[in-house]
């Protein structure tokens, strides 16, 4: 596949209430980029419904009148809190970018078909670590962010030698924006897996020398998937270090479905994201990655990619499956006990309520999805979510701190 072809998947934006003047709403962007190109994706850019609205927390007093040109039932900054409100945040799936790391960045970005401006803005907050960051953090009380390295990362390199040093590059560089702010940031580490051995090494170095809590990987391989037999030994290195492995949609995707032809909407995040890094998940489970390794984990994004919505199905065909194709357990077995959930992205409350429903109230970690989603609408979602404030803090902070040790 080559690196410099047009892509139509693009991340969606995630703009602040109070916006800058000229600066496109949620809305506006998803009406100029109708109009401009017909065919840009902006999935997860879903206009507000009657079920959002009934989640959406009142208005403090003096808080800003939501923008209504941007989805209803979503607040705007979260609103001033007295001590005894106060709750720890830790946001888990927040992209970073390291400027000309990956040569064949450049090109992909040129190609995504969203408005100038959006995409400034993105790739502005993506190549700033600290200085917009932390100011966005502290706004909306974000106490600690996990970063990652944003897509198209080291996935879409074919030279595997090249991937090695990409990595080894990006992972320093994290690691020194971690040291110098240990109690706002944390590491998610990006492996080389052109090259299963060298991955291992790289594996081990940033978790043992860094300090980093896990890893984040951007869907398949340059079109191969984790539960081929090439990455066993990536699998039981994350078993014995005890860190998850991030399970994150790519931008380039690994083929053309012909069920999207003509549907640029549907290839990225609005489904078609979901559906192949769901599809990767289920065969993590069904080519018996966890059997082998039951103490390996994956986190999934999007409220699990929606798989805890589809358990009882899954389970009921699990019967159908012919026996020298089953696993040890039935499907909702492995998303209760080695699948995380995070809410990236999905500020729904009926989703969030399924998805604890699902795969339990300690499987499941906030994220923002910073830059591409807002800050100050992820927290309002998460400060107004009914649960009680043990839930509610074990969602907010408690599971990633035990998850990754943080």
């Amino acid at each position: 596949m080559p690196d410099d072809r047009s892509f139509q998947a693009v991340t969606p934006p995630g703009e602040p209430r109070t916006k800058p003047p000229g600066e496109a709403t949620r809305r506006r962007f998803i009406a100029a980029t109708a109009a401009a190109s017909g065919a840009a994706v902006v999935g997860g850019l879903v206009a507000g419904s009657p079920a959002q609205a009934a989640e959406a927390a009142p208005a403090e007093p003096g808080q800003q009148t939501p923008d209504p040109t941007t989805r209803p039932g979503r607040g705007s900054k979260h609103h001033s809190r007295t001590p005894e409100e106060k709750m720890r945040i830790v946001a888990v799936e927040e992209a970073f970018s390291v400027p000309g790391a990956i040569r064949q960045e450049e090109a992909i970005r040129r190609h995504m078909a969203v408005p100038e401006e959006i995409k400034q803005e993105w790739f502005r907050r993506l190549d700033d670590v600290t200085d917009l960051r932390l100011a966005d953090m502290d706004a909306n009380g974000v106490d600690v962010q996990v970063l990652s390295y944003s897509t198209p990362g080291v996935e879409v390199i074919e030279d595997p030698a090249e991937a090695v040093a990409d990595a080894r590059r990006i992972n320093d560089y994290l690691a020194k924006t971690v040291a110098a702010h240990p109690t706002r940031f944390a590491g998610f580490a990006t492996l080389p897996l052109q090259d299963p051995k060298a991955a291992v090494a790289e594996l081990r170095r940033a978790v043992q020398e860094l300090g980093f809590k896990g890893v984040l990987y951007n869907d398949h391989v340059r079109g191969h998937y984790l539960d081929e037999p090439q990455f066993r030994p990536v699998w039981a290195e994350l078993e014995r270090l005890g860190v998850t492995l991030y399970l994150h949609p790519a931008v380039v995707p690994a083929d053309n479905w012909h069920v999207f032809d003509g549907y640029p909407v549907l290839v990225g995040p609005s489904w078609g994201w979901t559906a192949t890094t769901g599809a990767h998940a289920l065969r993590l489970i069904y080519g018996g990655v966890f059997d082998e390794f039951p103490r390996a984990s994956v986190m999934l994004g999007h409220m699990g990619e929606l798989l805890p919505y589809q358990m009882a199905r899954l389970d009921s065909r699990y019967d159908h499956v012919p026996a020298e194709h089953r696993v040890q357990h039935v499907p909702s077995y492995y998303l209760r006990n080695n699948v995380y959930v995070t809410t990236s992205g999905v500020m729904s409350h009926a989703a969030l309520l399924g998805a604890v429903h699902a795969v339990g109230v300690d499987r499941v970690l906030f994220s923002i999805d910073y830059p591409f989603e807002s800050s100050a609408e992820a927290v309002g979602f998460l400060r107004s979510a009914p649960y009680a404030p043990a839930d509610l803090a074990s969602i907010a902070h408690g599971n990633a701190e035990r998850v990754l040790g943080l």
